[in-house]
């Protein structure tokens, strides 16, 4: 596949995400999401995980794709770290906080789906 549709088809999705991602972590945080108590770090485990997944994706399609240990690896650093910085970045934003345990919700909802997409992966591949 020529680079220019790698890019588009694999790459930008990461790219949209991360910045609606940034986006959304800009402005002020609404008051309650739920009654029900920390569904907030539920979400930010779904959203880490389809990151983790965009990047297991795109990952695949580098010289590194037939490494499956170093593109979960990546995937899951890369989509980690990002949880990270955008918790740094909320600490900048008026009435936002960073929060570590929003960092490890990311961090887990990001292991769960590199995990789920590699486990898919390799059953589907694996005939």
């Amino acid at each position: 596949m020529e680079k220019t549709k790698v890019f588009l088809f694999y790459w930008l999705p990461v790219v949209i995400y991360c910045l609606a991602i940034f986006i959304q972590s800009s402005f002020p945080s609404s008051e309650k999401i739920s009654p029900f108590p920390h569904v907030d770090k539920l979400l930010h485990m779904g959203g880490y995980g389809l990151l983790g997944i965009l990047f297991f994706r795109a990952y695949k399609t580098t010289s590194l794709g037939s490494n499956m240990g170093r593109v979960v690896l990546l995937s899951i650093l890369s989509a980690s770290l990002y949880g990270v910085s955008d918790e740094i970045h909320q600490y900048f934003v008026p009435s936002r906080s960073a929060d570590i345990i929003d960092a490890l919700a990311d961090t887990a909802g990001s292991v769960l789906g590199v995990a789920a997409c590699y486990m898919i992966f390799n059953k589907k591949f694996s005939h």
